[in-house]
């Protein structure tokens, strides 16, 4: 099975793992409280959605 977008890579967008996860999770929660269309036409899980926001650069994670 092919995760995408590959953690490795999605690491990197991160200063520290612990970032990455709490940016996943307050992300996470704001697309299930509003499901804006993108999300909802996507098709995806919210947590998968939001990787692939970060690992496109769509939202950055800031210390």
């Amino acid at each position: 099975m092919m995760i995408d977008p590959p953690i490795d890579k999605l690491i990197k967008k991160a200063p520290c793992r612990y970032a990455l996860v709490v940016a996943l999770t307050k992300r996470t929660n704001e697309i299930i409280e509003s499901e804006p269309a993108e999300y909802l036409a996507s098709g995806l899980k919210p947590v998968s959605y939001v990787a692939r926001e970060i690992y496109n650069d769509k939202v950055k994670i800031i210390l």
